[in-house]
């Protein structure tokens, strides 16, 4: 499932952490997420990974397009700190 922009800033949102944060669990460059986030440049698809496992470790689960729109909610278990 490829992950969009929006979702990586909702899934920051959810767990409360900087993009400055998000950088140092990916080991994806702050500039590359700043420029993705703000869709002034598109990540490559090892990012997109990178980014995306880096979130559902820290417990978020990405909703696929389902009819609603894509999305991320906490997992279950998971609080938010």
């Amino acid at each position: 499932m490829k992950v969009s922009a929006a979702q990586i800033r909702a899934a920051r949102g959810l767990l409360d952490i900087s993009q400055q944060e998000l950088a140092d669990l990916s080991k994806v460059s702050l500039r590359t997420i700043v420029q993705f986030e703000r869709g002034s440049k598109p990540a490559s698809e090892s990012i997109l990974q990178a980014l995306k496992l880096s979130l559902e470790a820290a417990g978020i689960e990405f909703i696929p397009e389902n009819g609603g729109g894509p999305g991320v909610r906490l997992s279950r278990g998971t609080a938010n700190t």
